[in-house]
């Protein structure tokens, strides 16, 4: 059985070399290790975007047949399910302190335009009273700069690290087994 040539393709001895060892949970719900989870996802970023992912696991025959080989497709789905999950939570925060920011940054753009106006009529014309008006219109619109950059930029970076883990969750995984080299 031949790989697409568009899948991510893994060449293993063991099946726990795809798996944090350490990690304490049973098989199916293992994280995978940190140096497989880089590999399949920077592989996976080379992708074209619009098509469903393929990861082909090459073992060796013996691996291949053992138990845990069945599971592995599960444990990665979970894996990146779990990783797409905790991507959510981090997008939700974000646009949750977004808004607690723009909330801030608007009393502080209210209040700075009030003062500002205050001191326009307080100091009359010249030079200051232009450095105190402008300083404050200027100070409002900093307060601003934070949230404005998370609903216009930061966002995007982590939706599209949650959609890529989604379909690193709905990827087709297969297993093939290598025979022995000859010796």
């Amino acid at each position: 059985m031949s790989a697409p040539s568009d899948s991510i393709e893994i060449r293993l001895e063991r099946i726990s070399q795809l798996f944090n060892m350490l990690d304490p949970f049973p098989f199916r719900e293992r994280d995978l290790d940190a140096d497989a989870e880089e590999f399949i996802v920077g592989w996976a970023r080379e992708l074209p975007s619009r098509q469903p992912i393929s990861i082909v696991i090459h073992l060796p025959a013996d691996e291949a047949a053992q138990p845990e080989a069945r599971g592995v497709g599960d444990a990665i789905h979970n894996f990146f399910r779990d990783r797409a999950e905790a991507v959510s939570r981090e997008l939700r925060e974000l646009f949750r302190i977004g808004r607690h920011m723009l909330v801030i940054g608007g009393a502080v753009l209210a209040a700075c335009l009030f003062l500002a106006r205050m001191a326009s009529d307080a100091l009359g014309g010249g030079t200051f009273r232009s450095f105190v008006v402008e300083s404050l219109v200027i100070l409002g619109w900093v307060a601003n700069s934070r949230p404005l950059e998370i609903f216009l930029y930061d966002w995007w970076p982590l939706v599209r690290r949650r959609d890529l883990l989604r379909r690193l969750g709905e990827a087709q995984v297969t297993i093939i087994a290598v025979p022995p080299a000859p010796v």
